[in-house]
């Protein structure tokens, strides 16, 4: 059963005031026109990437690690920009949370529905592989206006913004799952949802693997993926989000499902997926989201870490 956020009135209580406030700014906000939200977000990431000298820190080392090979000064300017998307997303929340439908409907691009038609059409569910890139919030909304999906995702601490958060996610799509929900998820599949599923980050060594990650050998990758596809009746099909230039909106590009996928090998399917992150990331790299600390678990947990 879904644990959908309400309303209380106790959310009315001076101690969600701010958050009140907050958000109704950002609602202002999200009518602005879509180039200079943009053009604010840039400017604004720009600035965030100076103070928050941590993030910035954790991002420039995940370059190093994942391109060891580019020049310092390409790097720098790639964090440059990803400083610049990273503002940007901040905005596009204010995006897909609220903006009506007929003005997102200016900025989707879809192309490869058919492969989501195919699996539905067989009486499959879709496990829908998603990277993390910075404009996820408002994808997930372009995507939900051709199919309405479900979405795994962390509940907030705070209940008000966890009921704004909840709501503005499920807005065009069906419903979200939290993520320890393992058995929500595998229901949804079982009746025939198309469910996103993020498998890039580090999410510890309990149903990981280690394996490389662009130039970084052995990265622990989650082997939810398969625990997900062995346990419903689905197919896995990976899709490549990106931001479009010139303001043109999203593009969501959905790719051919996975052929003979799990294998039976958890190192050679996880390696599969991982592979497949580094295609969709090498498609904008700028748009990645770099400012998390991806190889934070290693495979002795006494080694020193490679954030130090």
């Amino acid at each position: 059963m879904v644990n959908v956020p309400r309303f209380s009135w106790r959310f009315l209580l001076p101690q969600y005031w701010l958050v009140w406030l907050g958000a109704g700014l950002l609602y202002l906000i999200s009518w602005l026109p879509y180039r200079m939200l943009m053009v604010f977000g840039a400017a604004f990431g720009r600035l965030l990437f100076k103070v928050l000298k941590s993030r910035q820190k954790i991002a420039r080392r995940n370059l190093e690690l994942c391109f060891p090979e580019m020049p310092e000064a390409e790097r720098e300017l790639l964090l440059q920009r990803n400083a610049e998307e990273s503002g940007k997303a901040m905005l596009e929340t204010v995006i897909g949370w609220w903006w009506p439908d007929w003005r997102i409907r200016k900025l989707a691009h879809f192309k490869g529905y058919e492969h989501i038609q195919q699996a539905l059409s067989e009486g499959k569910g879709v496990l829908l592989l998603a990277a993390h890139f910075l404009h996820l919030e408002a994808a997930c909304r372009v995507f939900g206006l051709t199919h309405p999906s479900v979405g795994f995702y962390r509940p907030n601490n705070n209940p008000l913004w966890d009921y704004l958060q909840y709501h503005g996610r499920a807005r065009s799509n069906k419903y979200m799952i939290g993520k320890r929900d393992v058995k929500g998820l595998i229901q949804a599949l079982n009746q025939q949802e198309v469910c996103f599923y993020l498998p890039d980050q580090d999410y510890g060594r309990n149903r990981a693997e280690f394996v490389p990650f662009f130039a970084v050998p052995d990265t622990a990758t989650t082997t939810g993926t398969l625990l997900f596809a062995n346990a419903a009746n689905c197919v896995v099909i990976p899709i490549i989000t990106s931001r479009l230039p010139d303001y043109q909106g999203y593009q969501i590009q959905v790719l051919p499902a996975f052929k003979d996928f799990p294998s039976g090998d958890d190192k050679l399917d996880v390696t599969r997926v991982n592979q497949w992150v580094e295609q969709a990331v090498l498609c904008h790299p700028e748009q990645y989201m770099w400012l998390h600390r991806r190889f934070k678990t290693r495979p002795d947990p006494a080694a020193t870490s490679l954030y130090h």
